[in-house]
């Protein structure tokens, strides 16, 4: 990717957020809480003990000291056994129910356990875009809170092209579909192609955003009678990962490709079973707003957050490290997610 960046790092108390912005729309946002298991982030090396050899999944559950086993495909040209000791690398952390992969480092002495943690939101923002500065307080926080809903949104018009891109995640794949209103007096071949080349790049840069992978199934605009070139867009959108695979284009205009899976998703991360967002969620957003309001009036005495009881719990030692100037009141007459802050 090319084009104008700017990086954006919150370190908010209790989670630290990264955002990087590529010619005006979020690319990338990357989340990590304070009681996150150290062992599942991605790129974390651990000592681990296979616990289970399994050949028709072509690999292994090893403990690696975390609340679920880590999934080893099996190393080319090595053998593992049950109780083996090896040090892996977290390649893919958990989603949906499924525990993180790892993979082989070499061998491993000792009990299961940490031994590099993973690379810091900071250090991730510099290797994603190197050279760039971060940008820190009010601004980063509005900036991670723009790239969240972003990333939570179901269907995105652009309207200077014409395009309503939708894109679902599945329990099997990703759906992207492309809808495109052509402009009277334009070729149509022509407005197919561009269509197809603005939509592309937003449903790669929107996929890239929620942290999905796997299987992903692409309908375009048009019914595939411009396969190879349709084909050529596809690459093109999706160039930035070289660990993409594609299939052809079928007379229906749809494209089947696949993408690893690396993070987990946005909405595991921030929304609970019910697709709302988490209690934790709410409460972090509590302190991130507090902590805004804070850094936008250095004159009031006290700045007050107010939010439902459950949410309180967890903000108010948050809090507590914003300062005196911090405070949290729990109210049950406010409804979840909808804390207020106001000045003492």
């Amino acid at each position: 990717m090319s084009g104008a960046v700017e990086v954006f790092l919150d370190e908010t108390p209790g989670e630290t957020r990264g955002a990087i912005m590529r010619d005006g729309r979020y690319t990338h946002l990357l989340i990590h809480r304070e009681d996150d298991v150290a062992q599942i982030r991605l790129g974390a090396r651990s000592v681990g003990r296979v616990i289970e050899v399994n050949p028709g999944l072509r690999g292994a559950f090893v403990d690696i000291a975390a609340p679920a086993a880590a999934f080893l495909p099996f190393p080319r040209n090595d053998r593992i056994t049950q109780g083996q000791r090896l040090e892996v690398v977290v390649t893919a952390e958990p989603r949906a129910g499924k525990g993180a992969a790892v993979r082989y480092v070499g061998p491993g002495e000792g009990t299961p356990r940490l031994i590099q943690p993973a690379p810091s939101i900071a250090e991730q923002l510099r290797d994603l875009a190197p050279g760039e500065e971060s940008v820190t307080s009010i601004a980063a926080i509005d900036a991670v809170v723009e790239a969240e809903e972003e990333a939570l949104a179901q269907s995105i018009v652009f309207a200077s092209h014409g395009i309503d891109l939708a894109i679902e995640r599945t329990r099997a794949l990703v759906a992207v579909d492309i809808d495109f209103a052509s402009t009277p007096g334009r070729d149509p071949k022509q407005a197919r192609a561009a269509a197809n080349r603005a939509g592309l790049k937003q449903a790669a840069r929107l996929i890239g955003l929620r942290n999905w992978g796997g299987l992903v199934v692409i309908d375009m605009v048009g019914d595939g009678t411009d396969a190879e070139a349709q084909s050529k867009v596809v690459r093109a959108a999706f160039a930035h990962d070289p660990q993409a695979v594609f299939g052809p284009v079928s007379r229906f205009g749809l494209l089947q490709m696949s993408l690893p899976w690396r993070r987990t998703p946005i909405e595991e991360v921030l929304l609970d079973a019910s697709g709302r967002p988490s209690v934790q969620t709410r409460a972090l957003s509590v302190v991130r707003t507090l902590r805004r309001q804070l850094l936008a009036d250095t004159l009031s005495p006290r700045v007050i957050a107010r939010c439902a009881p459950e949410e309180a719990v967890i903000t108010d030692p948050l809090a507590a490290r914003l300062g005196p100037r911090a405070v949290i009141q729990a109210d049950a007459a406010i409804p979840p997610g909808r804390g207020r802050i106001e000045e003492g």
